[in-house]
This record gives C-alpha cells, structure tokens and sequence, in this order.
C-alpha cells in the first residue's frame, strides 16, 4: 500500500495517544465509517480528496493553531500544521488535475 499522509497523521495521533486504533480515527478525525482506512488499504484507492482530506485538514489546522499558543504543545501543533499543509496540496494537486482536463 502506497503510504498516504493520512498514514502520517494516524501514526502521530497514535504516538500522542490521541487515537488508539484506525477506527477510532477514521470516525473521529475523518468523519467516516470505522472501516474507512482498512477499506481503503484492501482497496488500494486514495482518500477522498472532497470530504474525508479536506476535514482532517481543517481539524488538524484548528488544532494545530491552538497548540502553537502554548509553549508546552507548540512543537506539537507545528506538526499538526505541517500535516494540514501536504493535506492541503493533496486537495490542490488533485483539483488542479481536475480543471486542467476541461
């Protein structure tokens, strides 16, 4: 399976005991059903771009601002910032293709 950065966002997630399994992730930071990442994994397709990229980066944004206001998380939301950007450019490339076809 070709490592996604919604990959990167779990592992980090997990490591700060944020999500403890994908499913818990998939409901909770990617709106989804509990077997979203599994089936993407089984399926070997790619998030969708529309939905499920675009609300994990608006949450990893928020909270990503609201951790870089504290000297105790701001490494932390950094990262979260960081992960919201490539998802961000995933968005971007993939409607850029979109438009350049028509």
């Amino acid at each position: 399976m070709q490592k996604t950065v919604l990959n990167d966002v779990f592992e980090l997630l997990q490591q700060i005991g944020a999500v403890s399994s994908e499913s818990e992730f998939s409901k909770d930071w990617l709106c989804r059903s509990e077997c979203y990442m599994r089936t993407l994994r089984f399926k070997c397709t790619k998030p969708s771009v529309g939905t499920t990229l675009a609300i994990c980066a608006s949450k990893l944004q928020h909270y990503g601002r609201c951790m870089t206001e504290t000297d105790a998380n701001k490494h932390l939301g950094e990262q979260f910032l960081g992960l919201s950007e490539r998802c961000h450019q995933q968005i971007n490339a993939h409607a850029t293709a979109r438009w350049h076809i028509q």
